[in-house]
């Protein structure tokens, strides 16, 4: 998919203490293949791009929490502008939990919302080319 548009459904992440036993189960089940992303030797980030077969491009990723946080997953939508889209989110009742607005070069803006019933979700703008 190139360019999708915003509002687009873009990216998703599976977070777990144990991102072996997550990369075999999706793999095995969806012929999901894996790569790092960044140093993969980082004791403080562990991400693995996923990809399923035949795609040019990752759709999401697995991220080792080092147990650090409970298990989840989340989706990303993909929005023109972060800040606008957490203030539109707060002034139709939801809440925004954390907001990343200068990530360093080439990583995208992001942040995470919840909508009124309490449920989290991602939005992100891409880097700028």
């Amino acid at each position: 998919m190139s360019n999708p548009a915003p509002g687009t459904l873009a990216w998703f992440e599976v977070a777990t203490s144990d991102p072996d036993g997550a990369e075999k189960f999706y793999g095995r089940l969806f012929d999901w293949t894996f790569e790092a992303d960044g140093p993969a030797a980082s004791s403080e980030l562990d991400y693995r791009n996923i990809k399923s077969a035949g795609a040019a491009a990752p759709m999401g990723g697995i991220r080792g929490t080092g147990g650090h946080m409970p298990s989840h997953g989340v989706f990303y939508l993909l929005v023109a502008d972060v800040e606008a889209t957490c203030a539109a989110a707060e002034q139709l009742g939801g809440s925004v939990v954390s907001k990343h607005l200068d990530p360093g070069p080439g990583a995208p803006k992001f942040a995470y919302l919840r909508d009124p019933s309490g449920n989290q979700f991602g939005v992100f703008s891409p880097p700028a080319a």
